[in-house]
């Protein structure tokens, strides 16, 4: 008992040192991240900008270009990215543990077509049935909030949220397959993709060219308004899911057995799939569709610290962070003074990735 009780805290140990590394790392990656803009500027630099926005008194911005870029333009993507990438981590991580299905994410379950097609539509009819609201803007802490991005973000959660119902209607029978699951999300994201479709042969040129470039999954239209839209969602949605962490780590040994130890399953997962639906929902509607996060930082987390969701579901977030931030710096690198967007960084890596995780298995079922 002694040895199993040892054995047990080593194990947890070795995940909350993963799960630390994973927060240094990020923290570095944010810095280089701010580091790199549409020049290369100097850690002190950054410093010193940092310290001037909390204290201008004591820290001296030195140039006001690098300053203005800084708060105005790197700042804001690079939190946005960090958001976005945790979320869709996270989301990742609770789709597979609720669903029991290590292949589900946002972007196969089609919730990032549907949320992609919520504001799409919203781009094309918001102006011409909210013109009011749509134009309109809120001073929220000395940053203009627009109406527009408000009902961008409701657009996408109801159609987010509409596509996850969908899912589960098609997948209700008790004891379905993985394969089931998964191609129900090709449908559901097939649908909303002729959607979208549809959207753009009946917009004008300069819608088209909106929701073409939102598509693409980009940071590049982001601004402290889009913070501090995300931030309270994210944040609390990600407080819920993870101080429910023993209760997935429950879920994971079936229904029947949640069921015993006084778990409403249905309500649970419902719940569960509402809330990450909403934070991976309002990220999407202001990055665009960026796929395969989801899958990619909850697979990797578990391959080296295992299905604990106390840590698996930090860990996912922080990973899903770092991913998408390390690929959103190389696309606005790669190709100075253009940008390539993060949705094709994100295409590349996951669909190497999607196939590692098919070839390894060599047919048999994901575990």
């Amino acid at each position: 008992m002694t040895e199993i009780k040892a054995l047990y805290y080593s194990n947890k140990r070795n995940k909350q040192r993963f799960t630390t590394v994973l927060v240094i790392a990020l923290i570095i990656s944010a810095f280089i991240a701010l580091c790199i803009s549409t020049r290369f500027v100097s850690p002190m630099t950054v410093l010193n900008c940092f310290g001037h926005a909390i204290l201008p008194s004591i820290f001296d911005i030195g140039s006001r270009t690098d300053y203005v870029i800084f708060t105005r333009i790197v700042s804001p993507r690079v939190l946005i990215a960090i958001l976005t990438g945790f979320s869709l981590g996270l989301t990742g991580a609770v789709m597979q543990s609720v669903l029991r299905n290590p292949l589900v994410s946002p972007f196969t379950l089609g919730l990032s077509s549907a949320a992609g097609f919520g504001a799409s539509l919203m781009i094309v009819i918001g102006p011409i049935m909210f013109a009011g609201l749509y134009n309109s803007s809120f001073m929220i802490a000395n940053e203009y909030i627009t109406g527009s991005s408000i009902l961008l973000v409701i657009s996408a959660f109801i159609c987010g949220l509409a596509s996850m119902c969908m899912v589960l209607l098609l997948c209700r029978t008790k004891h379905m397959s993985q394969s089931v699951v998964i191609l129900a999300g090709v449908i559901i994201g097939y649908l909303f993709q002729a959607g979208i479709t549809t959207l753009k042969y009946i917009s004008n040129d300069s819608v088209l060219r909106e929701i073409t470039i939102w598509l693409m999954g980009g940071m590049w239209s982001t601004s402290w308004s889009s913070d501090i839209i995300l931030l309270p969602i994210v944040l609390l949605g990600s407080i819920w899911v993870i101080s429910q962490a023993k209760t997935f780590n429950v879920m994971g040994g079936g229904d029947d057995v949640a069921q015993t130890l006084g778990i409403d399953v249905k309500r649970f997962r419902s719940r569960s799939l509402i809330i990450v639906t909403l934070i991976s929902s309002a990220c999407i509607a202001f990055t665009g569709i960026i796929g395969f996060v989801g899958l990619m930082a909850p697979h990797i987390c578990r391959m080296l610290i295992g299905n604990d969701h106390r840590f698996l579901l930090p860990a996912s977030g922080f990973m899903g962070a770092i991913i998408l931030l390390i690929s959103d710096t190389v696309a606005r690198t790669i190709l100075l003074p253009q940008e390539l967007p993060v949705g094709v960084i994100m295409y590349i890596l996951g669909g190497c990735f999607f196939i590692y995780l098919i070839s390894k298995k060599k047919g048999r079922n994901l575990e």
